[in-house]
């Protein structure tokens, strides 16, 4: 039997035809081939509003958009996300969704010292593309963002593990690392990774 997996995809140009958009096609293609569902999460054609206090977080319930989208998370088995690094982060429509989606009393509960981690059972692949080569941002930059994706947003709520691939140099005009990359990805979808 086959595993339940839910594509996120974070890349904020909701018209596709995006490297990013590419990627996850590739995954799911091999995760189909292998028997595995799949289910899509396009974050760009969401309409939902930013959170913008506390209170709104902790007190004031979802809207329709983010509950769908918890449904799906709470189906799946496995996360595959993918989003461009901008400005060294997330997209801010990624950022917010995740704000919206992973909300006390979804994702993690109070605690008595620490909160209580409501998806585990659930592991992740986080696929980080951007302009620089890879192992600058890993190195240089010590691919902060994503250090904080994995163990300040995922890892908190109890997601492990979380498997990472960073395609750095994603506009060079070379086609065969992008070509390479999207094999890998059918390779990584068919192993449900």
């Amino acid at each position: 039997m086959g595993s339940r997996i839910l594509i996120i995809q974070g890349h904020p140009d909701p018209r596709g035809g995006r490297y990013c958009h590419s990627l996850a096609d590739a995954y799911a293609d091999g995760a189909e081939a292998a028997g595995h569902e799949v289910r899509r999460l396009a974050v760009a054609t969401m309409s939902f509003p930013w959170l913008r206090s506390k209170q709104e977080f902790e007190e004031q319930p979802p809207p329709e958009s983010i509950i769908a989208a918890q449904k799906e998370i709470q189906w799946a088995e496995c996360l595959f996300i993918v989003y461009p690094l901008w400005m060294g982060d997330l997209p801010a429509v990624l950022k917010a969704f995740l704000e919206q989606t992973l909300r006390p009393g979804f994702a993690v509960s109070g605690g008595d010292k620490w909160p209580k981690r409501l998806l585990k059972g659930r592991r992740a692949r986080i696929v980080v593309t951007m302009w620089m080569p890879a192992f600058i941002y890993r190195w240089f930059y010590r691919a902060h963002s994503l250090k904080s994706l994995k163990r300040n947003i995922l890892g908190i709520c109890g997601v492990s593990p979380i498997q990472t691939s960073l395609i750095g140099a994603v506009e060079d005009s070379d086609s065969r690392p992008r070509k390479q990359w999207l094999d890998r990805m059918r390779g990584y979808g068919g192993r449900a990774i």
